[in-house]
């Protein structure tokens, strides 16, 4: 039978540190390989893994997803991942303006793309060698192609024109349309409409980053927690607006009742214990692993309540974060430059306690557990940072402008961030004395 050997590097090593390891060892003999055998999900990886997480209670299932009728067992019926366009220059801006006049543009060429496709003479030509590929007029990806050979055509309606959530804290305008985005996954009967009002828990499920869960109640994009993202919402509608549903399992709600022998939890409470619980500094260092492989499971807690409040908390707090009190920061002009509030690229200083807003203007006096709040291998304000800047898109050279003439909204955006990650890091140390 054959046996397989592992050896494990420091993570976080740099490439240069690993050839330097490999030329110090010199040859394979020389290392200390460990055998190792698959667990009973045939995972051969198991370091930090904790078998008592299989037997919590999934946050979703496939076979409940896939609506099966098979809900028992499980707290959410339907899930699914964000808004993934796969042309997010040509999809996502922060100017509506700009937003309209990209998708016109490229849905007039991609439209004229089709009607030349219905009427070739060489019915033999592969499609990629058909169309045009001019990244100033359209991005292309594998879906597209196959929405061109199908003939769909594509309609620009200013009510495709919604509001996303890009990255935390980062709220855009997204062309959000079946044909020009890749995939919508189950986005249209999370917020089928306008209208249709819903509050979405999104969690990472990658390898790669560190756990992030965070709340929403815009359409989010597909890698919003910066990796591969599911989203669990309170509500599902048909596609029209209509009919609208909790989405936590009645099995999910009896089951909290009977083990807590209290009547009185409603699935509101489940819902914010699971934002709760998702926070907690324990489970998240303990169970590091087995996130980084599988959706989420949640134990039932000794202190159900005390979870539940605090995920209310954090669920409103990071909600409503555009209307909370922005933090104090001193302002410093240099007066060599013109007033102005406009960014270009912000930067930190390298102790973190100031931030170079522009040439203009720096804001002084960022207090240090204000970057302990952290979503995956950033803290939420260092989010903020890097997304609120001029972008050009190479490919297209679309240009994304956060800055609003007039508007202080990214100077206040910053301290009202930087306020909502100190009282984040307050209720998640309360969370800590809190036994799983």
């Amino acid at each position: 039978m054959a046996k397989i050997y592992y050896y494990r590097l420091p993570e976080f090593w740099r490439k240069e540190q690993k050839y330097l390891f490999l030329h110090i060892k010199n040859n394979y003999t020389n290392i200390d390989w460990q055998e190792i055998t698959p667990d009973k999900k045939h995972t051969w990886l198991t370091e930090g893994l904790h078998e008592e997480f299989d037997d919590f209670i999934p946050l979703g299932t496939k076979e409940a997803k896939a609506q099966k009728g098979i809900t028992e067992g499980v707290i959410f019926k339907i899930y699914g991942g964000g808004v993934l366009t796969s042309r997010d220059a040509w999809a996502y801006n922060f100017n509506q303006q700009a937003l309209e006049e990209n998708m016109q543009a490229t849905i007039t060429f991609y439209n004229q793309q089709i009607k030349l496709w219905v009427n070739k003479t060489n019915k033999n030509i592969k499609v990629d060698d058909f169309v045009i590929h001019d990244d100033s007029k359209i991005s292309w990806s594998r879906n597209l192609k196959r929405q061109l050979k199908g003939g769909n055509l594509a309609i620009f309606h200013d009510k495709k024109i919604r509001k996303s959530l890009y990255r935390p804290f980062i709220k855009t305008n997204l062309f959000f349309d079946r044909v020009m985005n890749n995939d919508v996954y189950p986005m249209t009967v999370i917020f089928p409409t306008p209208e249709a009002e819903n509050i979405v828990i999104c969690v990472t499920n990658h390898s790669q980053i560190p756990f992030v869960v965070q709340i929403t109640n815009r359409i989010p994009e597909f890698a919003v927690g910066g990796r591969t993202t599911q989203c669990f919402p309170f509500y599902t509608y048909n596609e029209d607006g209509s009919n609208r549903t909790e989405n936590i399992t009645d099995w999910a709600l009896n089951h909290w009742q009977q083990h807590y022998q209290d009547q009185t939890i409603s699935k509101w409470d489940i819902f914010y214990y699971t934002y709760g619980l998702l926070h907690q500094p324990q489970y998240r260092e303990k169970y590091a692993q087995n996130l980084k492989r599988e959706l989420p499971r949640l134990p039932l807690t000794p202190k159900f309540w005390e979870f539940s409040k605090a995920g209310q908390q954090l669920a409103e707090l990071h909600l409503n974060y555009e209307q909370a009190e922005p933090y104090q920061l001193e302002e410093i002009e240099n007066p060599k430059y013109p007033y102005s509030l406009e960014v270009e690229k912000m930067r930190l200083s390298k102790d973190k306690s100031q931030l170079i807003y522009n040439n203009f203007l720096t804001l002084t006096g960022i207090p240090k557990p204000a970057f302990d709040y952290k979503l995956g291998n950033r803290s939420a304000l260092e989010w903020v940072i890097d997304q609120y800047r001029v972008k050009t898109d190479k490919r297209s050279g679309i240009i994304n402008n956060p800055n609003r003439k007039e508007d202080d909204y990214i100077l206040q955006l910053i301290g009202k961030v930087i306020t909502v990650s100190l009282e984040t890091v307050g209720i998640v140390l309360k969370l800590k004395d809190l036994d799983l």
